[in-house]
């Protein structure tokens, strides 16, 4: 069964850190771009990132999060990590993670969700003081 969860997710004041797990089962994290997603409460799901396969080796940001988000991939573990650095009162929501459904690589307009299938079921990041 094809399957993607996340976890990290937490309380954070402003100028802090998390990390993010995306942990695949069923099929191998690295044969598939991942992308990451947020979606704040009466807000549409928002594209923030997309990893391409290790053979591809791109990560792609939109300037929101650019310089402050991180994507790496843990091949060992099935796993794609997010690090949030320098979080902002703009960053709180339910984080996704989404399997490509183009395979290795991240399409040009990676931060559409119409690219993405196999959702995880999400992990909620709070920025409060």
């Amino acid at each position: 069964q094809v399957q993607l969860v996340e976890s990290g997710g937490g309380l954070v004041q402003p100028g802090g850190s998390l990390r993010l797990s995306c942990t695949a089962s069923g099929f191998t994290s690295n044969d598939y771009a991942i992308g990451w997603f947020r979606q704040a409460p009466g807000k549409e799901r928002e594209g923030i990132s997309c990893t391409s396969s290790s053979s591809v080796g791109v990560n792609w940001y939109v300037g929101s999060v650019r310089g402050r988000f991180s994507v790496t991939r843990a091949n060992s573990e099935n796993a794609v990590y997010l690090q949030m650095n320098s979080l902002k009162a703009e960053d709180p929501g339910i984080y996704y993670c989404g399997r490509s459904v183009s395979g290795r690589a991240c399409e040009r307009d990676f931060s559409s969700p119409n690219h993405y299938d196999n959702w995880g079921p999400g992990t909620q990041v709070t920025v409060s003081s």
